[in-house]
């Protein structure tokens, strides 16, 4: 049997842009127990660092939205559309998990056809586990190892409950795909998606009058609400994954927003917000409230937090994981 490649290996194999190097480290990544865990969070910390510090400009676009709205039809549109750009995408998916195995339902993912004998682009399909809204903790993992190797990265969500907020601090342009028919204006202000999307798409618009009346209720609605932040107006661009028509509408629209980010520095800004929520969400996740509690509660993390601006998100998780450990190991004293 041969030997696994060491982390020194597959970091530097990583860094060249070599696909051979994914499939081992999202291996890696994947395994729980204490050593391979232990080497998979130093080969995360490492890379991660490495990228931030080259800031290559690659781009990580997640696409979300109410399950039946063709996330999976528009995802497979997109890869294809930007192979044919001369660009290499890696594509990780969200899926629901099975109640019995725990594992990814793939059923969903037979229509995704452009990864099939491409090697400029490489799937990845997730469970989502028990994460509220979809995301399982190695989602991050996995886009940080497909952005060292590809020019882009798509995250695509399970779509249901709150997964709009959950993907939206891992990628830095939010795309929200609706469908016609999906409900009016009001519907859409309940839900509170108008507020976290950078992109809106209504697919289906070979659907005709019905897609035309969703993009003016989105564009409605977004008139009503104030820009981003960094004055960013979200645009609603209307596809046909289908036949393919507004692809390309829908690529530029991406584009303006990463030349947007690059312009305003808000990527940079981003990016370690994400890192925060990541950080904070991944300690609640292993510790719960007792753990957090056990670290000095929200106020101390948020310090660690801005006292640690240059590390990294998996760095931190093990360093403050490592000492919310030895606080709930201490024992208690006694009580009078």
């Amino acid at each position: 049997m041969a030997e696994a490649p060491t982390v020194e290996a597959l970091l530097e194999r990583l860094l060249e842009r070599d696909r051979s190097a994914v499939a081992p480290a999202l291996n890696l990544v994947d395994d729980r127990r204490t050593e391979p865990a232990r080497a998979a969070n130093e080969l995360l910390d490492r890379l991660e660092a490495a990228l931030y510090e080259s800031d290559p400009g690659r781009r990580r676009v997640g696409l979300t939205g109410a399950p039946g709205a063709g996330k999976s039809t528009l995802l497979d549109a997109l890869v294809r559309r930007l192979r044919s750009q001369g660009e290499t995408v890696g594509v990780v998916a969200v899926d629901p998990s099975s109640r019995r195995t725990g594992g990814a339902l793939l059923g969903d993912r037979v229509r995704v056809r452009s990864s099939a004998r491409d090697d400029g682009v490489f799937f990845r399909s997730m469970a989502a586990r028990d994460r509220l809204g979809g995301l399982a903790e190695g989602t991050r993992a996995a886009a940080t190892v497909l952005e060292a190797v590809f020019d882009v990265v798509l995250v695509e969500t399970v779509g249901v409950g709150q997964s709009e907020g959950d993907v939206q601090p891992l990628v830095d342009t939010l795309t929200y795909v609706a469908q016609p028919g999906a409900g009016d204006l009001l519907q859409f202000m309940k839900a509170g998606i108008l507020e976290l999307p950078d992109v809106f798409v209504v697919n289906k618009a070979d659907q005709g009058a019905a897609a035309q009346r969703t993009l003016r209720e989105l564009e409605a609605g977004l008139g009503l609400g104030a820009s981003h932040e960094d004055g960013w107006r979200a645009p609603v661009v209307a596809v046909s994954a289908r036949d393919g028509t507004g692809i390309d509408a829908l690529l530029e629209a991406l584009a303006a927003h990463h030349a947007h980010q690059a312009e305003s520095g808000r990527r940079a800004e981003r990016r370690r917000q994400g890192r925060d929520a990541f950080v904070r969400g991944a300690l609640q996740h292993r510790y719960g409230s007792h753990g957090m509690a056990a670290l000095g509660g929200e106020p101390a993390l948020l310090a660690r937090l801005e006292g640690d601006a240059n590390a990294t998100g998996f760095g931190l998780v093990q360093e403050l994981g490592r000492e919310i450990e030895e606080a709930l190991a201490k024992p208690r004293p006694r009580r009078p």
